[in-house]
């Protein structure tokens, strides 16, 4: 019987170490995956009226990634729609209202290959931080713990910048101003 409850354990080991050798090149620290059934939502994106075209032999060949005719401008469609200007998509000159803030912003130099730069050093990271076995196994979500380190108290720093002498104006007001105000 011993024997039997031996070999059962050694049989669950073995198949929790194999099933934490993951075969994803990213490691996810989130497992955002819908307990539902049912249909998701955000896949489902509006498009607009097909129409018949005048002529079908003038129809662009389909291309994966290129544009559809019924929607040739989904990103500037979601820019308008979130109440930016879509014209800035296709900017190439940095808009003048724009100017001081990106000179000031680059007043210690500007790394041109910032974003891979950081997408490798976060892929890192991540791998790092992919979690133990079990939190692999059971898919448990390690995002919090494995950013916990770079995490901001919030609280912390405003009552930094408010002892500074600093202006907080988006910040709800402090507790002795609260106090007074009743």
């Amino acid at each position: 019987m011993q024997a039997k409850m031996g070999k059962l354990w050694i049989a669950i080991a073995v198949a929790a170490m194999l099933s934490a050798c993951s075969s994803d090149k990213e490691p996810r620290l989130m497992h955002l995956r819908s307990a539902s059934s049912g249909p998701d939502e955000f896949a489902i994106l509006p498009k607009k009226p097909l129409q018949m075209p005048p002529d079908l032999a003038a129809l662009p060949e389909p291309v994966t990634g290129g544009k559809s005719l019924t929607d040739p401008t989904p990103e500037a469609d979601a820019v308008a729609a979130l109440g930016g200007n879509p014209s800035y998509l296709d900017a190439t000159v940095i808009p003048a209202g724009d100017g001081a803030l990106v000179a000031q912003t680059g007043r210690f130099g500007r790394e041109g290959a910032i974003r891979e730069t950081l997408a490798a050093e976060d892929l890192e990271h991540r791998r790092q931080n992919d979690g133990r076995v079990l939190e692999r196994l059971f898919k448990t979500n390690v995002y919090y713990r494995a950013y916990r380190s770079m995490a901001l108290d919030q609280e912390a720093e405003l009552e930094r910048w408010r002892k500074l002498g600093l202006r907080t104006p988006a910040a709800p007001p402090s507790a002795g101003a609260q106090d007074l105000s009743q």
